[in-house]
Parts: C-alpha cells; sequence; structure tokens
C-alpha cells in the first residue's frame, strides 16, 4: 500500500537558555546588568558571562514514527508541549528536524498557527496568488478557485488591503479558505481554528469533511474531542514528544481523555523558568475548589482563581475561560475585562470566577485560559490549564434521583404547579 506521509525516527532538539538573577527586568536594572556584564568581560575576558546563562536541552520531538496512506485523515491530539505543533512544523518543511526523515506525496497546504503562510506587506488578494505558486499551481488554476475562495472567507471588503491590518480571526478566515481550496493533496491544520467564530469554525469542518471525501489526506490538530472524532478515522496521541498511542480515533480519545487526567484541580508554577508564558503574559497559579464544602457537587458550586503577571505596560487586558466537557464539547465563555479606562500596569493580578450551583451535571470538564487584548486581539492561549470532576452526591430539587441526569448541565429551575379536583 502507498504512503502519502512517512515520518522516521523524528527526533528535535532545541537549546533553551536560563537567565540567572531578577526575571523581571526593568529599564534600570536592564543598564545595570549591562554594566555589571561589561565590568565581568574585563575581568575575565576568557569566561565572563559564562555563569550569566545556562542552557538546557529539550527535547521536543523524540523518536517519532508514524504512516499516513493517501486519503485518510488522521488526528493529533496531545497536551500543551506535547509535540503537535513542532510535528506540523517539520512536516509542512517550516523548521528542521534533529534527526529522522519526512517522506511525502503530493501538494502540502498548512494552516498552522496565525502569522505563517502569507507575507504581511501583500494584500489578500496577492497572498492568494502567492500561496498559489508556492503549491506549483499555475495562474489561470487559481483564477478557477479565486472567487469561491472569496465567497467562502466572506472578506471582499478587505481583499485589497495588507494583511498586516488583518484582525487574528480576518486573517484565519482567508488562510483556511486559501489552505482549502487551492486542491492539496495534503491539508494540515492545526489548533488555529479556535480563532475564528463558532459559526464559521463549524463551515471549515464542513469543508474539510468534503475534502476528506474527495479522497484527500488530512492530518488535523485540535483540542475538541468532538471535531477529531467527526472529521477523522484514525488518531495519535503525543505525550512529551513521543507517540504514547496509535489507533482508531475513539481509542486514541479515550487513551487522551481517561479519568487518570481529572482531579488537577490547582496547579502553582513556583519555578518562573517553567511556567507557562509569552511575551505578554505569565501564568502563576491556577485552581478550582467547591464554594461550599469540600467535594465539588451539583449543589456545591465552585470558585476558580487564577493568578497572572502583566509584563508589558499599556494595553487593555481581558482574560477569557472557556469550559469544556472532556470529550471537547464548549460549555460556555466567561470573562471579564481588568480595566475599561485605565490600561494594565506591569504586575501580579488575581482573578476570581464563581459558577454557581446547579449549572454543570455529574461528569468531567476541563477549561483553556485565553488572555485578549482590547476586546478582540489574541495575546496568550493556553488548552487544557485544568480538569476537575463534578460529583452527583446532591439531589435534585423536589426528588430523591441520585444518579447523573441526562444532558450537558443540570440547572435548578422553579416549577410550580396546581391541582383542581374534579
Amino acid at each position: 500500500m502507498s504512503t502519502a506521509i512517512k515520518i522516521e525516527a523524528l527526533s528535535k532538539k532545541y537549546l533553551i537558555s536560563h537567565q540567572q538573577g531578577e526575571r523581571y527586568i526593568t529599564f534600570r536594572s536592564a543598564i545595570t546588568d549591562g554594566v555589571k556584564s561589561v565590568g565581568r568581560r574585563i575581568l575575565h575576558p576568557a569566561g565572563g558571562t559564562a555563569r550569566a546563562n545556562q542552557k538546557e536541552e529539550f527535547w521536543a520531538l523524540k523518536d517519532v514514527s508514524f504512516e499516513v496512506t493517501p486519503g485518510d485523515r488522521l488526528g493529533i491530539i496531545g497536551k500543551n508541549g506535547a509535540g503537535k505543533s513542532t510535528l506540523l512544523k517539520i512536516i509542512s518543511r517550516i523548521t528542521e528536524p534533529t534527526s529522522g526523515r519526512v517522506s511525502m506525496k503530493g501538494r502540502v497546504s498548512s494552516l498552522l498557527e496565525v502569522g505563517t503562510g502569507f507575507h504581511p506587506e501583500l494584500t489578500g488578494r496577492e497572498n492568494i496568488f502567492l500561496n498559489g505558486a508556492i503549491l506549483g499551481m499555475r495562474k489561470v488554476e487559481i483564477l478557477k478557485k479565486f472567487d469561491e475562495i472569496v465567497a467562502f472567507a466572506e472578506m471582499e471588503k478587505f481583499l485589497d488591503t495588507p494583511v498586516k491590518r488583518y484582525s487574528s480571526g480576518m486573517y484565519v478566515r482567508l488562510a483556511f479558505a486559501v489552505a482549502a481550496h487551492l486542491e492539496p493533496e495534503i491539508l494540515i491544520i492545526d489548533e488555529v481554528l479556535a480563532v475564528g467564530d463558532a459559526q464559521f469554525q463549524k463551515k471549515c469542518m464542513g469543508k474539510m469533511e468534503s475534502v476528506g471525501r474527495e479522497g484527500r489526506t488530512i492530518l488535523f490538530v485540535s483540542h475538541n474531542m468532538a471535531a477529531v472524532k467527526s472529521l477523522c478515522k484514525w488518531g495519535i496521541v503525543l505525550s512529551r514528544g513521543e507517540v504514547s498511542f496509535r489507533g482508531a480515533v475513539e481509542d486514541a480519545v479515550e487513551q487522551y481523555i481517561g479519568r487518570d487526567s481529572l482531579n488537577k484541580n490547582e496547579i502553582h508554577w513556583d519555578d518562573i523558568a517553567n511556567a507557562p508564558e509569552n511575551e505578554y503574559i505569565r501564568l502563576k497559579s491556577v485552581s478550582i475548589k467547591a464554594l461550599h464544602g469540600s467535594v465539588i457537587d451539583i449543589a456545591s458550586g465552585a470558585e476558580i482563581t487564577i493568578d497572572f503577571y502583566n509584563k508589558v505596560a499599556g494595553k487593555y487586558i481581558g482574560i477569557a475561560l472557556h469550559l469544556f466537557t472532556l470529550d471537547g464539547v464548549c460549555l460556555f465563555t466567561t470573562g471579564i475585562f481588568l480595566s475599561d479606562k485605565e490600561k494594565a500596569e506591569i504586575g501580579m493580578f488575581s482573578t476570581k470566577c464563581v459558577v454557581p450551583p446547579y449549572l454543570l451535571n455529574a461528569g468531567g470538564y476541563k477549561f483553556n485560559l485565553l488572555f485578549i487584548e482590547n476586546r478582540s486581539d489574541l495575546l496568550y492561549r493556553v488548552e487544557d490549564v485544568l480538569s476537575f470532576e463534578v460529583e452527583h452526591t446532591a439531589t435534585l430539587s423536589g426528588g430523591g434521583y441520585m444518579g447523573r441526569a441526562v444532558g450537558v448541565i443540570r440547572p435548578k429551575l422553579d416549577w410550580t404547579y396546581e391541582f383542581s379536583a374534579r
């Protein structure tokens, strides 16, 4: 049997620098550190800065091997840091592996993180033709698909605007339309689709199912297990850079969301070198606890606490929470803007969110965190921050039933009745 993608003993190593000393750098401390660095070089020209930075080897992928046959739809799942995005970047020829090899047959179209694939100075129209040319298509072939791409993206008004002025949602709309419509033999899609609105995500899923039925190969990375099961036939689970499971997609999802992952109700990053962060935000701790009693159950409600460090002043920051069932069904989104009138200062923030009693049904849940600027632009996203389980120790109002009720939520609603004798 022929193969569309063959991955052989793929590994990728990064060198991570750990700067010793003060982590939260001010302008004054930066000048002081610079003077100290010059002094060290004068006094110890051979190795004055050797102790200032330490480098650590980090293996994002370790000896990953698998094959994908033409027309297969493969879901790649795993926690943050498992190596999913690194794997897709290597397959897409964006990043070179440290060792191992990738063999592919056919044209590849990739939609990875927002910001890759398009030239920021070119307009949307120009980028459509550029991407087609990169795929090896002639201009006449691109023109045949041009109107279909524009109609799918619903961005006619912004077609002649440089893409550097697009919001993340606008970028994803056009990028997906280009990736899916230029007839690649292999389509690679990362979690970037989560940026779009719900209606557009549904539209994208429909298009990917259509592409799959046409016999093209799809690699799909998502934290939405319902979407993975709907689209894909096969799945692999990555854990710390290694393939921990490979098989039917239902079995892969079951392996990923196993009960062992539940009840991680609190996490602290006392070592800031290991804390989730980017250039704007660093997480300090996240926790969830029962509002009443020691066990989170239907009647107790819960309080979620999120502590984080804002690293850049001058931004209107908001924080959002997306609550999911373990198989990826989003129940709701909630959030808060830290200041509508004043820009956030550099420093530590602590936010709390109360989930009221009699809202969640018994079962397992997880949530994502999103940090947002100016009500629309994504600053930082952290997937599957915590998982927890709601017990069914409480009874339904007006009855003695103790089991798990049917449905995703279990609200306590007000009921009345009247009786009239004959």
